[in-house]
């Protein structure tokens, strides 16, 4: 459930010089993208598809941590850390991603000062977001929870309000176990908010979804 990410807080013409830069990558449903370990050399820009990120436990289960869509980039903070990447990043569906050098950013930033401002602009943005997710959290019930993440989702998603997400993955992202998505997910159907389908969710009434996920748990 991210916000901006940091290429998105790029004008248009330092977004299209990054572009130029990029090496086009194609990667089928479920294939790694990033690895937790690798070392972080640039970052991904997501043109095609969506991409979840997480980490996978010791039993080889993945936690998502956020879905990320076209026009979304990932990689960016453990590249301007200069340390190994933290999450792994896995393919939901068919993905094109553009991969962006290191080198490529620190250009542009050379060149121009104030895309570094923009940058980290970005950046607090991002833990600012991260922050609100850990409260909501804190105080809210996994129901509150759920809708809150559909509604945030959904949100991204203007025009059809589809999400295209699995029981397991909303599951990982909003804390919760598979059984109890189930059970909301089917409650919210029947109050009319959302219409289940395979591998995804339809939004029917997202000032619904908002005013049960900003409830008091």
């Amino acid at each position: 459930m991210p916000g901006p990410t940091l290429f998105s807080g790029l004008d248009p013409a330092q977004q299209q010089t990054l572009r130029a830069a990029g090496r086009r990558r194609r990667f089928a449903d479920g294939q790694m993208i990033q690895l937790s370990g690798d070392e972080a050399r640039g970052f991904w820009l997501i043109e095609v598809g969506e991409v979840r990120i997480g980490q996978f436990d010791a039993h080889g289960h993945f936690n998502a941590i956020a879905q990320l869509r076209s026009g979304d980039s990932h990689g960016e903070l453990a590249m301007l850390a200069d340390r190994p990447r933290v999450v792994d990043a896995l393919a939901a569906g068919p993905v094109e991603a553009l991969w962006i050098p290191a080198t490529a950013l620190e250009a542009l930033l050379a060149a121009d000062p104030g895309a570094a401002r923009r940058l980290i602009a970005g950046l607090a943005r991002q833990v600012q977001d991260m922050i609100d997710v850990v409260a909501l959290i804190r105080r809210s019930r996994g129901a509150d929870r759920i809708a809150q993440v559909l509604a945030i989702l959904a949100a991204d998603q203007p025009e059809r309000r589809r999400i295209a997400i699995t029981q397991q993955a909303l599951a990982d992202l909003t804390g919760t176990s598979r059984m109890t998505v189930n059970q909301v997910l089917g409650t919210l159907e029947g109050q009319g908010m959302i219409r289940r389908g395979y591998g995804a969710i339809a939004v029917l009434d997202l000032p619904g979804l908002r005013d049960l996920g900003g409830a008091e748990a």
